[in-house]
């Protein structure tokens, strides 16, 4: 984990002297490693005059932490990606409700916990992506057809320890059932070209060079690639093709980074000005910009390249099913040998 301030007057808490007890601080204990976030945090600093105190470190080391350290944790409000982990720490007791009439209005009601214990605030699309040279996308439209034997031995995908294939198959839970969902798992161990390996933008690399014909990755990971100063990386994003699953049903599984407000947060009302803030335009273009996601309030720009795909229908269904159903699916994974 790695200690990190955004501004001067975190001094005395990173030095281990204790929580400064002040209305004008946040403690953020995040698991996003974006050094836009940075800029998140110093301009919500500017139009508050609340300083950021940020722990950064991998989602389950910092729910770990936070129980750990009970109600004498000086955490106020944790930050992570993906409802599965989200869902993690709400089932921790992490987590406290949270009203707030801006989170209402601004973030949309499948994107934030029912009950108001987490909020959404950037999407990202796990996309379908093809090698342009050796694979004709015809007959693949649907998330449920990566399980068909006409893919045998042709697709990359990351292991089932990575959380956005657990929401992923948690998704087809959700809707299919888990029956159904444990054959899609099955058919789609058994279309492998490779065992898992690596993470979303190695699954991209594969497909560009051949050793599948079929990819799984988010959708930023490919805009990276399609904007990187590197020639080799604009070569891989343009030698593959993309495929919007579920277009003609219920439409592109996506996820969200989030965050909630911390059982026991020493500065709560700082806490919930912080997730205000993350829903304002001003912080949702930078979510947009920084990692090229989609913001989650309507009317804020899209970057040029998510602009160009259109409009791509996105399915709505509350994401908290994601985690409600991610112990199912890890199960079905170890069950049908998906590594």
């Amino acid at each position: 984990m790695v200690n990190r301030t955004v501004t001067l007057a975190a001094g005395l808490w990173l030095l281990g002297l204790g929580p400064v007890a002040a209305a004008d601080v946040v403690n953020v204990y995040s698991a996003r490693h974006y050094d836009a976030d940075d800029k998140l945090y110093a301009a919500f600093t500017e139009e508050t005059g609340i300083e950021v105190r940020l722990l950064e470190g991998d989602s389950d080391q910092l729910i770990e932490r936070i129980r750990r350290e009970g109600a004498a944790s000086p955490a106020d409000v944790m930050i992570t990606v993906d409802a599965g982990r989200l869902w993690r720490a709400e089932d921790a007791g992490i987590f406290q409700p949270i009203e707030s009439e801006v989170l209402a209005e601004r973030i949309p009601q499948n994107l934030r916990h029912p009950e108001g214990l987490w909020y959404g605030f950037s999407q990202r699309l796990r996309l379908i992506y093809y090698n342009r040279d050796a694979f004709d996308p015809d007959g693949l439209a649907r998330y449920e057809d990566l399980a068909d034997p006409r893919f045998e031995g042709q697709i990359c995908i990351r292991s089932s320890t990575n959380i956005y294939n657990q929401s992923l198959l948690a998704s087809l839970i959700g809707e299919h059932g888990e029956e159904s969902a444990t054959e899609w798992a099955r058919g789609l161990v058994e279309n492998l070209a490779r065992p898992p390996q690596g993470g979303d933008t190695d699954q991209i690399r594969g497909a560009a060079a051949g050793e599948c014909e079929i990819a799984v990755a988010n959708h930023y990971y490919y805009l990276r690639l399609l904007a990187s100063d590197d020639a080799g990386d604009r070569e891989v994003a343009e030698q593959v093709g993309i495929i919007f699953p579920n277009q003609e049903d219920r439409g592109v599984h996506a996820n969200i980074g989030g965050a909630g407000v911390v059982d026991d947060a020493p500065n709560r009302e700082a806490a919930i000005e912080l997730l205000e803030f993350l829903a304002s335009d001003r912080a949702q273009d930078v979510f947009a910009r920084a990692n090229n996601e989609y913001p989650v309030v309507d009317g804020v720009p899209r970057v040029d390249a998510i602009e160009e795909w259109g409009d791509i229908k996105i399915d709505d269904v509350n994401v908290s099913l994601y985690g409600r159903y991610n112990p199912e699916a890890v199960r079905i994974a170890d069950r049908v040998g998906w590594r």
